[in-house]
Formats: structure tokens, C-alpha cells, sequence
């Protein structure tokens, strides 16, 4: 182990962290600090997600990574949706493996060492709307969709012409009694966030149906 994850043991709290944390820890000059990160990599105590992104080995780590903070941290404006949401809630019976989220920059995947993310381009005039702040027990934060705005960015990416609970539970297998759940003010965040007339028809279909 060199001073450097020596320093990032003592220091940094958090499982998942950035070049600027580390260069915080020395005043070595940039190259020098390159030489103990790659040295450190080498040998298996530190493991780079993605460039600028990092964690220590499973040995040397206090706390568990998140693989829904690290979407957060690869692309920060996004936010964790589509099956991978559904599949949390129990909403569908299918396990995903990989994080699937959705950003307002364009689609693109990252294969790490922790796990597959996938982000989606999903236009909204809101990114954030209908999206909940999360943290775990150990602290790491995410954002997430509601189920709706997991089924709702699934209508738009998918293009699929849905106006009710029908092509949910058998498409899907969404569990209906899963739908019952879905309030009021879930509608009411997304509406007119989205452009596409196939959201905006099955999000306008799913609440007459479920309230009508």
C-alpha cells in the first residue's frame, strides 16, 4: 500500500470519489501524484471507475458502493429510471442487472469494474421533475424516478402507444394493485414535463382510469 491510499483511507470517507479529492490529499505535483495513482492501481488497492472517478479495493473499503450513486456520480445530471426503478420497487418480476438512467445529454453506456450503466436521452422540460432524492443507510445519495416517470420515459424510449393498465400488467407484468398506488400528485408533477404526444396520451389514459 502507498502513502497515497494510505492518505485516501484516513481522509476520505466516502466509497466512491474524484481526482480532486485526491489531489487535496498531497502537495505532490500533478505527475508525481499520477505515478502513486497508477502505482496504486497496479497493484489492486485502487480501482478507477472511469476517468477521474475511483474507489479503493474491496479489502480497504469502510462502506459498500452504491451502484446508484456511482450513475449519479459518472453523469450528474441524471437520474436512475426504466426498468431498473420498476424492477427495484417490485413493480415488475424481471431482475435487472444493469443501471439504466436517464439524462438530458445524450445516450451513451459506461462498462466499469462495479457494474454496466446505460444512460437514455429523454427531452423534458424538467429533468427533475417527478424524481426523488434518495440516501442509503451509509449515506450515498441518488436520484430516482417515481414508478410513473419510470413507466412514463419506458413509453417515450420504446415509442409504444399506451393509454391504460392493460399493456402494463401484460406487457410489462406490472402488478395492478402496483398501480392502484400511484397518487394524484405523481400525475400532477409530470404533467406537460414531456413533449411527446405518446407520453402525454398513456400519462392522460393511466389517470382517467385509475381515478375516473
Amino acid at each position: 500500500m502507498n502513502r497515497l491510499v494510505k492518505a485516501i483511507l484516513e481522509n476520505i470517507q466516502t466509497p466512491v470519489f474524484t481526482t480532486l479529492e485526491i489531489s487535496s490529499l498531497t502537495s505532490e505535483s500533478p505527475e508525481a501524484r499520477y505515478a502513486l495513482v497508477k502505482r496504486a492501481i497496479a497493484d489492486g488497492d485502487l480501482i478507477r471507475i472511469k476517468r477521474g472517478l475511483y474507489t479503493l479495493s474491496p479489502l480497504y473499503r469502510k462502506t459498500n458502493v452504491n451502484p446508484f450513486t456511482v450513475s449519479q456520480m459518472i453523469i450528474t445530471q441524471s437520474y436512475v429510471s426504466l426498468e431498473t426503478v420498476l424492477s427495484n420497487y417490485g413493480w415488475i418480476p424481471e431482475a435487472v442487472r444493469s443501471i439504466t438512467a436517464v439524462t438530458s445529454r445524450s445516450t451513451t453506456e459506461f462498462l466499469t469494474p462495479v457494474g454496466h450503466f446505460t444512460y437514455e436521452r429523454v427531452p423534458q422540460r424538467t429533468l427533475f421533475a417527478g424524481v426523488e432524492r434518495l440516501q442509503d443507510e451509509q449515506g450515498n445519495v441518488w436520484f430516482q424516478a417515481t414508478p410513473l416517470k419510470a413507466l412514463a420515459d419506458y413509453v417515450y424510449l420504446h415509442k409504444v402507444d399506451w393509454s391504460s393498465t392493460l399493456p402494463l400488467t401484460e406487457s410489462l407484468r406490472v402488478d395492478e394493485d402496483s398501480l392502484h398506488g400511484i397518487s394524484v400528485e405523481d400525475f400532477q408533477e409530470l404533467e406537460g414535463n414531456y413533449s411527446s404526444r405518446k407520453v402525454n396520451r398513456f400519462l392522460d389514459g393511466l389517470k382517467k382510469e385509475l381515478y375516473s
